[in-house]
């Protein structure tokens, strides 16, 4: 009973214990952690091209690129238990069969790390506020079509215009030309360093009141506008923009 042994196990059995109940109180105080996400978003382009879902596909889909303005204030989601947020934009629009659920289909998405967060390769990049260097015999570089707040400022903060999408979006069916009674919405994923996952809420609960905004006006897309190849419709590509590669 008194072996090293014995109070090796008797120590790490007490230390877990601690450890454990630590853990839980972190995840269960984050109830009582006031939010009040707000945001509000604008759509600014959208075209309807036909194109292969990739190279060596004969079949021709149709596909959506939508750019848009986005205003965004989460930094009060960010609190002593947050990691980073999964920020997304998806399509919302009816199915094809009225029996169906709505179809929903992502077209951008960010993580947005807390300050004590360590680096991960596909975290959202701030634009660089400087001017790009010139370089001789070079075609002049467009501006950049978004800005966002300055590394500074709280985390969650976004001020976007004419985003490109990252992803274009098509519809199962093939067709999603002239497809009316559509929107955009915002949506989130907390993740915490201890706890249970949080996805975005648009009804008050407790001391966490639903987002406001985060909705666009209802829109139709438009009619067909030609056939050009997938990689050429313009989506955004970055830092931001990898998945598990360096920047």
């Amino acid at each position: 009973m008194h072996t090293t042994v014995v109070r090796v196990q008797n120590v790490f059995g007490f230390f877990t214990s601690v450890a454990f109940a630590i853990a839980a109180l972190i995840a269960v105080s984050v109830v009582f952690a006031p939010q009040s996400p707000s945001a509000s978003m604008e759509l600014r382009n959208i075209q309807v091209v036909k194109g292969r879902p990739h190279y060596y596909s004969t079949k021709r889909e149709e596909y959506a690129n939508i750019r848009f303005d986005l205003d965004t204030d989460l930094s009060t989601l960010f609190n002593w238990n947050t990691k980073q947020v999964f920020l997304y934009i998806k399509a919302i629009y009816p199915s094809h069969l009225p029996s169906e659920p709505p179809t929903e289909a992502i077209l951008w998405d960010a993580i947005i790390p807390a300050t004590s967060a360590p680096w991960h390769h596909n975290t959202y990049i701030h634009p660089s506020t400087k001017a790009p260097k010139k370089v001789a015999k070079s075609k002049p570089q467009p501006p950049p079509s978004y800005r966002a707040t300055a590394p500074g400022d709280a985390p969650g903060v976004l001020h976007l215009r004419n985003q490109k999408p990252k992803y274009q979006i098509s519809d199962p069916t093939g067709k999603i030309a002239e497809r009316g009674n559509a929107t955009l919405e915002l949506g989130w994923n907390i993740q915490p360093w201890v706890g249970a996952l949080v996805w975005a809420n648009y009804v008050d609960l407790g001391r966490w009141s639903g987002v406001k905004g985060g909705r666009s006006e209802t829109f139709e897309f438009p009619e067909l506008k030609g056939a050009v190849k997938k990689e050429e419709l313009g989506t955004m590509k970055g830092g931001e923009g990898n998945r598990g590669k360096p920047a």
